[in-house]
C-alpha cells in the first residue's frame, strides 16, 4: 500500500471510531495499573463479563499496593466468577515484584514491560500505548484478523510479516486511538464468523472485504486444526469447580479431600482419591491452593486458599 493508500485508510478508520464506539470503563483511563487489570480480565473473557468484575476489583485493590498486600486467597476469591483463576494468582505477583523492583510504578517501555514475570508481548504493547502513550502497534486477536484481511486476500502471512505491517500502519501521535479503533472494528464489524462488510469503514480498501461486496462467498475464520476439550467434566472444568468450592469456605475453615471429592463428583469413592490427589497437587505448584498436610495421600489431607 503506498503513503498516500495508508493515510486514507487512517482516516477512515479513525473517523469512524470517533463518531461513535462503545463506552469502556478502561477507555476513561490513562492509570497503568488500572490499564493491567482490564488487560488481564480481558484475556479469554469477553468485555460485557468484563466490565462489573473490572469496577469490583478496583474497589477492592485499587494499586498497585493493596493488591500486593492482599492475600493470595483474598485476590482469588474477589476474581470470581471470571474463570482462568492463574490470571488473578499471576496478577497478585505480578503487583508484588512491582512494589519491590519498583515502588509501585510500571516501567514505561514495552521491553521493561515484557521482562515483568507473566507479561507477554500483547500486554507489554497494550500498556505501553494505552498507559504511556507509546506508538506501537497493540495486536491482539482482533486486530490479527483486520489486518490479515487487509493485505493478505487468501495467502496466510507469517506472525513477523503481519506484525510489521501492523507496526507501518500505526499513526504519529494518534496510536492510542488507532489500535482502540483496530480492535474495536474487530470486535464489533470484522468478527470472525460473519463480518458485517457492507458497513465496514475499510471496505473500499480491504483485499478481502470487496470480495465480500461483490458477492463473493462469505468470509469466515479457518476452523482450528485442533479439537477443543470439552469443558464439562474436563481436567480444566474440575480444577475450577475445587477453587469456587474454597472460595465459600469461611476465613480459616478448611476442607478434607475425602469432602471435597464427594462435593466435587457424584458417587465419589476410593478409586477416584488418586485422581483428586493429582488435581490439588496441580493446584498447589499453581498457587491456587494451600495444602495443610504433607501427606498427600491421606484422606485427612486438608486443603484451602492460599
Amino acid at each position: 500500500m503506498t503513503r498516500r493508500g495508508s493515510t486514507a485508510l487512517r482516516h477512515a478508520l479513525l473517523t469512524w471510531y470517533r463518531r461513535g464506539h462503545r463506552d469502556l470503563p478502561w477507555r476513561r483511563t490513562r492509570d497503568p495499573y488500572a490499564i493491567l487489570v482490564s488487560e488481564v480480565m480481558l484475556q479469554q473473557t469477553q468485555a460485557d463479563r468484563v466490565i462489573p468484575k473490572y469496577r469490583e476489583f478496583l474497589q477492592w485493590f485499587p494499586d498497585f499496593r493493596s493488591l500486593a498486600q492482599a492475600s493470595t486467597g483474598d485476590v482469588i476469591r474477589a476474581w470470581s466468577p471470571l474463570g482462568y483463576n492463574m490470571r488473578a494468582v499471576r496478577l497478585h505477583r505480578l503487583a508484588r515484584q512491582v512494589m519491590e523492583r519498583f515502588d509501585g510504578r510500571l516501567p514505561q517501555d514495552v521491553e521493561s514491560l515484557r521482562g515483568l514475570d507473566g507479561v507477554g508481548e500483547y500486554t507489554a504493547s497494550a500498556v505501553a500505548c494505552f498507559a504511556f502513550g507509546k506508538e506501537v502497534a497493540v495486536i491482539d486477536t482482533n486486530v490479527r484478523r483486520v489486518v490479515r484481511r487487509l493485505f493478505w486476500e487468501t495467502s496466510e502471512p507469517s506472525q513477523a510479516e503481519l506484525a510489521r505491517r501492523a507496526s507501518e500502519l500505526v499513526p504519529a501521535q494518534e496510536a492510542y486511538d488507532w489500535n482502540q479503533a483496530l480492535m474495536e472494528l474487530g470486535a464489533t464489524v470484522c468478527v470472525a464468523r460473519r463480518p458485517a462488510c457492507g458497513v465496514c469503514p475499510l471496505r473500499a480498501r480491504c483485499r478481502t472485504g470487496r470480495r465480500a461486496v461483490n458477492g463473493a462467498p462469505r468470509i469466515a475464520e479457518a476452523k482450528a486444526a485442533y479439537r477443543t476439550e470439552r469443558f464439562e467434566g474436563s481436567r480444566r472444568y474440575y480444577r475450577g469447580r475445587i477453587v469456587d468450592l474454597l472460595r465459600a469456605l469461611e476465613d480459616g475453615e478448611m476442607l478434607a479431600i475425602s469432602k471435597l471429592g464427594c462435593a466435587l463428583k457424584p458417587g465419589f469413592g476410593d478409586d477416584d482419591l488418586s485422581w483428586l490427589q493429582a488435581l490439588v497437587a496441580d493446584l498447589a505448584r499453581d498457587g491456587l491452593v494451600r495444602v495443610a498436610a504433607n501427606d498427600a495421600r491421606s484422606t485427612d489431607t486438608l486443603i484451602a486458599l492460599p
